[in-house]
C-alpha cells in the first residue's frame, strides 16, 4: 500500500512540478509574491489586506530561497509591486515563480495524506487509496495545487481541521486545539473560510460530547476550538509585524449596517477586519461574468454548480454523490456525515452567494472533502462496487492525464474537453493569463517577421518574452492586418472594437487551450 500512495502522490509531484515550470504569472501570483517579499525583507502588512498573511507566507519560503532583489521605498499599489519585483528589477521571474510555486505545491502533496488518513479511518485501507487517487488526479487541485496562491492552502486546513475534530472524539484533549489551529491556519490564509466557523464550533462541541464529556464539556470543547482559531490569526499578523504598524496601501471602504457592526465586534487584529472591509467592498462591485457564451453582469447563483459539472472529470460526479449518499445511508459511517458534509456545503453556499464568477478555485475545498466520502463506497459490500470504483477511477486517470500539462483549461469529456472550454467559462477556468511563456515560444516557431497584434489578460509582461506586439484596439481597423492574438477570457466578454476584431477574422492556432490566434 506504501508504495501505491508513494506513486500517486509522486504522479502528482510530476504534474504539478512540471506545470509550474512551464506557466508564466498568472493573474493574482504577482501580488502575492511581491506581498510575501515585502513580508520578508519590511515586515510590513500594507499590501494586500484582503487576505491575511499566512498563505502569502508559505510563497515567502520559496521567495527567501530565491532571495529576490526589492526596490525599498517603492510605493506603487499591489499590482505595480509583483510587476515591478518580476521584470523591472533585475530578477528572473521564470525562477522567482517557480520557487514561490514550490511551497504551494509540497504543501498540497501533504494535504494528500490527509486525505488518504481521513478516508483510511472510515473505510479501510482501499477507500483510502481510491480518495486517494481522485485527490492526486483531480484537474482543479493539480492546477491550483501548483500556483503560488492561496485557495489550495486554505481549503486544505480546513479539511485538516475537520479531521482532527473527527479523532477528537477519541482524544479530544489534544487534538481538539490542534483542530483549531488547523482551522486558524484557514483564516489566517483566506477570509471566505469564515462561514464555516460557526459550523466547526459546533462541530467541536459534538466531538466533545461523543468523547464522553457532558454539556459543560461540550460547551467548553467549542470555546477551545474557537480561541484556538483566534489565536493563530493573530499569531500570524504578529509574525509578520510584533509591532502590528498598521498604515494600508489602498483605501479601505466604509462599512454601515448589520455587516459593518459584525466586522467591528470580531476579535481579530485590525489589519484582519479591515482586510474583510475591503472584501465586502468588492462584493459591492459590478463583476462581469461569462457562462455558456453569456456574458452579464453580477452573479449567477448556480454558476459554481454548472462551472463544477464542466470542469470536474465525469467519474469523479459519479463518485462524489454516491460517496455522499454512501456516508449518510450506510450505519457505520453515519457519525462522519456531519463532519464530512455541513462544511464544505456551507462553504459552497457562501461561495454561490458572493458575486466574484471567476471560477471551480472558488470551490477547491469540494474535491478534497468529497474525495474522502467517495472513498466510502467501497464500505457498501456489493460485489459490483469495487470493480465500478476501479473502473471510474481509471476513468478519471485517462480524462486527467489526458490534459497533462495544461490542467487550467480542462473539461470534462462530456463538455468537449480542454479545447472547448473557453466557449463555457472563462478566467481561472481557461485563461488565467498562464501561456504567455507558450504564447512566445509558437510566434517564433510559427509566425516569425509577421506583424503582431496582441490583447493579453495577464500579470505578465510580453515584451520581457520576446513578444513585439501591439494593440489592435488602438488602431484603425484597416490597420489591423496579420496575426491578431487574443487571449480567451478577453474573447468571451469582447464588445465593440475587439468583438469587431475576432468577428472579421479567421482562427488559425491555440496556444495551452488558453490564447487563440487569428489571421487577418
Amino acid at each position: 500500500m506504501t508504495v501505491v500512495v508513494v506513486l500517486l502522490l509522486g504522479q502528482m509531484a510530476v504534474a504539478m512540478v512540471t506545470t509550474a515550470v512551464r506557466q508564466t504569472p498568472t493573474i493574482d501570483e504577482p501580488v502575492y509574491v511581491g506581498t510575501a517579499a515585502v513580508y520578508l525583507e519590511e515586515r510590513s502588512l500594507r499590501y494586500n489586506p484582503e487576505h491575511p498573511p499566512l498563505g502569502k507566507l508559505v510563497i515567502a519560503a520559496g521567495v527567501a530561497v530565491a532571495d529576490p532583489r526589492l526596490d525599498t521605498g517603492f510605493d506603487g499599489d499591489q499590482g505595480e509591486l509583483g510587476r515591478h519585483l518580476l521584470y523591472e528589477s533585475g530578477n528572473d521571474p521564470w525562477r522567482l515563480m517557480f520557487r514561490a510555486r514550490l511551497p504551494v505545491i509540497v504543501l498540497t502533496l501533504l494535504f494528500g495524506l490527509v486525505v488518504f488518513a481521513f478516508a483510511r479511518e472510515l473505510a479501510g485501507a482501499a477507500g483510502a487509496l481510491a480518495a486517494l487517487a481522485l485527490y492526486c488526479l483531480s484537474p482543479d487541485v493539480i492546477a491550483h495545487g501548483s500556483l503560488a496562491t492561496l485557495d489550495v492552502p486554505a481549503a486544505g486546513f480546513v479539511l485538516t481541521s475537520v479531521w482532527l475534530l473527527w479523532r477528537a472524539r477519541r482524544r479530544p484533549r489534544l487534538r481538539l486545539p490542534l483542530a483549531g489551529v488547523a482551522f486558524g491556519a484557514a483564516l489566517a490564509t483566506k477570509m471566505s473560510v469564515l462561514p464555516a466557523l460557526p459550523v466547526l464550533v459546533v462541530t467541536a462541541a459534538v466531538s466533545v460530547w461523543c468523547a464522553g464529556g457532558r454539556r459543560r464539556g461540550a460547551a467548553a470543547g467549542a470555546v477551545v476550538f474557537a480561541l484556538a482559531s483566534v489565536a493563530v490569526v493573530w499569531a500570524v499578523y504578529l509574525a509578520v509585524d510584533p509591532r502590528l504598524r498598521w498604515a494600508p496601501q489602498q483605501p479601505v471602504p466604509a462599512l454601515r449596517g448589520l455587516r459593518g457592526l459584525l466586522v467591528e465586534l470580531m476579535p481579530f487584529p485590525e489589519p484582519f477586519r479591515d482586510g474583510m472591509r475591503v472584501q465586502f467592498g468588492l462584493e459591492t462591485h459590478p463583476w462581469e461574468g461569462f457562462l455558456f457564451g453569456r456574458v452579464y453582469e453580477g452573479s449567477l447563483w448556480y454558476y459554481l454548480p454548472a462551472a463544477l459539472l464542466v470542469k470536474t472529470p465525469l467519474g469523479v460526479l459519479v463518485l462524489w454523490a454516491a460517496g455522499a449518499v454512501t456516508v449518510v445511508a450506510v450505519r457505520r459511517l453515519r457519525p462522519a456525515a456531519p463532519y464530512l458534509l455541513p462544511a464544505p456545503a456551507v462553504l459552497l453556499a457562501a461561495a454561490m452567494y458572493g458575486s466574484r464568477d471567476f471560477g471551480t478555485r472558488y470551490a477547491v475545498f469540494l474535491p478534497m472533502f468529497l474525495t474522502v466520502a467517495a472513498g466510502c463506497v467501497l464500505v457498501v459490500r456489493r460485489r459490483w462496487v469495487p470493480a465500478a470504483t476501479a473502473l471510474l477511477v481509471a476513468f478519471v486517470a485517462a480524462s486527467s492525464l489526458r490534459t497533462f500539462p495544461l490542467y487550467l483549461p480542462y473539461s470534462n469529456e462530456a463538455f468537449g474537453g480542454p479545447s472547448k472550454t473557453r466557449f463555457r467559462l472563462h478566467d481561472s477556468n481557461v485563461d488565467w493569463g498562464q501561456d504567455l511563456g507558450r504564447l512566445a515560444d509558437r510566434l517564433r516557431e510559427r509566425y516569425r517577421g509577421e506583424r503582431i497584434w496582441l490583447v493579453y489578460k495577464g500579470s505578465g509582461v510580453p515584451s520581457y518574452y520576446g513578444i513585439d506586439a501591439a494593440d489592435p484596439r488602438r488602431a484603425p481597423l484597416a490597420e489591423v492586418r496579420g496575426v491578431l492574438v487574443v487571449s480567451d477570457s478577453a474573447a468571451a466578454k469582447a464588445t465593440g472594437r475587439l468583438a469587431e476584431l475576432i468577428d472579421s477574422s479567421r482562427p488559425v492556432d491555440d496556444v495551452g487551450h488558453s490564447i487563440t490566434v487569428y489571421r487577418r
